[in-house]
């Protein structure tokens, strides 16, 4: 069968290859792949920035937001069922792990999907532990492939709600830093709860993400006019703020930009090795006099699945049209590299037809 394969630490090496089929056993269900998003992990894996294959040296199929169809029925789940998979799989070991907890992972020795020790979904079939089977309602249909980032968000704000429950807070005033896929599926699940979200990004909106964000009554903001600094300024400071860009300096910057009791949820990756800065009384003083908080998220766990699936049908219904715009381009497995070029929101690849 096809498979979009790469070596990870290896620049250059990511093709199609024909691998084997795989035999599923007893405790497993067989998946047939329908589509894999594209997302900025994939493109640094095939950059050799990141990853680690199944074997030492060895190759490592790409892909981690699945969407597939039951190619088999079983352990609860009808032939031609549509279905999503979760990534990140136990270390075995660990206290969270035990408690089906992997997205809090206390040793870091997990495995996950298309990326760390685990191969992949960008494949015609997959063996899979039904455990990690999540399905997918018929009305969201191919939409179904923004599961696991939307995931990734529905962790996030749990979190961020749990974090601001410690003492008396209804947030109302959101802001989301990056317009990325990430980025625009927090303010999409935001915007089903009422809040006022702006989203900022370094580039103007795109007329597709402009479109996006007027369907759903997300306010974008363009960082080179408008300073984030001016806007808390002009409009008024957030009580949550959604960092989700690669910018290190940006998240310290958005502490100052908190109302009393304010939550910064940091969903954005910064690997880059250099200095940031803070003003002193920003982290010295206000921090603390405004009980204001910062954490850092990743990864997401079963209810954060279901919730996203939810989030997500719900949001098609009321905005209907509105999800198919994140989705910018689908291109068949062999365009792939169309696809990690694709500056949109969402780039996806498809391998079999629904």
């Amino acid at each position: 069968m096809r498979a979009l394969v790469t070596t990870p630490g290896v620049a250059g090496t990511t093709h199609i290859a024909e691998v084997p089929e795989p035999a599923p056993r007893d405790d497993e269900v067989l998946l047939r792949t329908v589509e894999v998003g594209v997302c900025g992990t994939d493109r640094e894996i095939a950059s050799g920035l990141f990853g680690i294959a199944p074997a030492a040296g060895g190759r490592l199929i790409l892909g981690h937001e699945f969407l597939g169809v039951v190619e088999r029925p079983g352990h609860g789940f009808a032939a031609g069922e549509l279905v999503t998979a979760m990534v990140r799989r136990s270390c075995g070991r660990c206290a969270a792990c035990a408690a089906g907890a992997p997205d809090a992972c206390e040793t870091g020795d997990y495995r996950e999907r298309g990326i760390t020790r685990l191969d992949g979904f960008a494949c015609e079939l997959i063996a899979e532990d039904p455990a990690s089977v999540v399905a997918v309602p018929p009305s969201l249909g191919r939409l179904g492939v923004l599961a696991e980032p939307a995931s990734i968000c529905a962790r996030g704000l749990r979190h961020a709600r749990a974090i601001g429950a410690r003492q008396p807070w209804n947030p109302t005033r959101t802001l989301v830093i990056g317009a990325g896929a990430i980025g625009t599926l927090a303010a999409l699940l935001l915007r089903l709860d009422d809040h006022e979200v702006d989203i900022a990004d370094i580039r103007p909106a795109s007329a597709e993400r402009a479109a996006l964000f007027a369907a759903i009554g997300a306010h974008p903001v363009w960082t080179q006019e408008t300073p984030l600094a001016d806007l808390a300024r002009t409009t008024g400071a957030y009580d949550l703020i959604v960092q989700a860009s690669a910018h290190a300096q940006v998240t310290l910057d958005a502490v100052g930009l908190l109302r009393r009791n304010g939550v910064i949820c940091l969903l954005g990756i910064d690997g880059h090795a250099h200095q940031v800065t803070i003003d002193a009384s920003v982290i010295g003083v206000d921090v603390i006099l405004q009980n204001r908080a910062l954490f850092g998220s990743v990864n997401a766990n079963r209810v954060d699945w279901l919730a996203a699936i939810a989030a997500l049908d719900r949001a098609n219904r009321r905005w209907p049209g509105a999800l198919e715009g994140a989705i910018g381009l689908r291109v068949p497995l062999e365009r792939y590299a169309q696809a990690f070029a694709f500056d949109g929101v969402k780039a996806t690849l498809t391998l079999a037809p629904r």
